[in-house]
């Protein structure tokens, strides 16, 4: 257990570390439309840019587990943040927008080597109900990038041409790659590490995808995070486009929400130290489901506007930074000895319901608010639904036995 100061030290680190995917993602938000302008592309086109990288931390986060139960947490980091500054380095020169989609792939290869790495060393260090706190104070240095990383992106474009917001990514991923270097420990321990022949590589995998609490939980979250992320996808238009919200102030819709999801994992940290975790849980999936409920009837029947979206929005992805530290805490509990591929399995199952969802909302894109609103309430209500089924029926009988 590291000493109070190193504790504070590594959470920052770490949390550092994981907030480069969503640094990736809500930086460039802003420079989308003049992307799409340089490239003389259709919006469709410019948008692949941001599925690739979906694409890329979903498939990536499988291969950093097994690596990193094998050699080590140091070593896939020092591969992983280097690939991260190089490719981000080629977006900021890419010459076509078929460049850039291909680049951003490799970037989200990189980007998502500290997240997958950055759970399995609290794993590593730390038992479950601790565990859930500190990944509630790694959701509180995360989700400080919603907040700046929007509003410093729009400054780039307003100041210089958007390859510029790639290459203060590079500088922040060559500085993350230096924190590494420096100041992370290793945390794997030699007798947990694993093979990475094919057979035992996947043979870890099927024995977790077999394990009902594991994927009921990791599902849970998972689900939870793609209403966060069709949230992401979805409100430059919704927002801008049929609000009418400038936008040079759409940045502040961003970072209110950001301050919400940090504020209710911090009062996470407060209650887990009162409550069973699983019920809180428990209570956040209800509140998911009405608020999903409330936001697709006020949007179908045309009963909220601006600031009935933005309140609701507001609640559900408060509730995500409650739920989620929560879920990935109890999802690795019983995985100490296969922590780095049990935190990739919870990573590429996020990510790939991300991809869904976001893509949802594309396909089903009417020039309205509904998409979006139906995704979010089919996200909530679907976590309800996996909870319950694959966890809390195991939970109740644990509790009488």
């Amino acid at each position: 257990m590291p000493t109070s100061h190193r504790h504070t030290e590594l959470i920052v680190l770490l949390g550092a570390l994981t907030a480069f995917t969503p640094v990736s993602i809500d930086m460039y938000l802003p420079a989308l439309p003049t992307i799409g302008a340089a490239f003389s592309a259709v919006p469709g086109r410019v948008q692949l840019s941001l599925a690739s990288f979906f694409l890329g931390v979903a498939t990536g986060q499988a291969f950093y587990g097994p690596i990193a139960d094998r050699f080590g947490r140091k070593k896939p980091l020092y591969a992983g943040l280097s690939l991260f500054a190089i490719a981000s380095a080629g977006c900021a020169m890419a010459a076509s927008i078929n460049m850039l989609i291909i680049l951003r792939f490799f970037q989200a290869l990189g980007a998502c080597s500290g997240q997958v790495i950055a759970r399995a060393v609290v794993r590593d260090l730390f038992e479950p109900k601790e565990s859930a706190r500190v990944f509630s104070l790694l959701l509180l240095v995360m989700g400080v990038s919603p907040i700046l990383a929007p509003l410093v992106g729009g400054q780039i474009i307003s100041w210089f041409e958007w390859p510029v917001v790639f290459w203060v990514i590079t500088v922040l991923g060559l500085f993350g790659l230096t924190g590494v270097i420096l100041r992370v420990p290793e945390t794997h321990h030699h007798e947990h590490k694993r093979s990475l022949q094919l057979k035992k590589v996947l043979g870890v995998y099927a024995e977790l995808l077999r394990d009902r609490t594991f994927i009921g939980y990791a599902i849970t979250g998972g689900l939870a995070m793609a209403g966060l992320y069709t949230y992401i996808v979805a409100t430059p238009f919704v927002f801008i486009e049929l609000f009418h919200v400038p936008a040079n102030r759409f940045g502040l819709f961003f970072g209110a929400n950001a301050v919400g999801l940090i504020g209710a994992s911090q009062v996470n940290v407060q209650l887990i130290r009162r409550f069973e975790t699983d019920a809180i849980i428990r209570k956040v999936l209800i509140i998911e489901v009405a608020t999903g409920f409330l936001l697709l009837a006020g949007t179908a029947l045309g009963l909220i506007g601006l600031a009935g979206t933005a309140v609701l929005l507001f609640v559900y992805i408060s509730s995500v930074g409650c739920l989620f530290p929560n879920t990935t805490a109890l999802a690795m509990a019983g995985h100490g000895n296969k922590a780095g591929s049990a935190s990739a399995l919870i990573g590429t199952l996020q990510f790939s319901l991300a991809a869904l969802a976001a893509s949802a909302v594309g396909a089903l894109n009417n020039g309205s608010a509904l998409p979006m609103a139906g995704v979010i309430a089919a996200c909530g209500a679907s976590a309800f639904a996996f909870y319950h089924s694959l966890v809390r029926e195991r939970t109740l009988a644990a509790s009488t036995d």
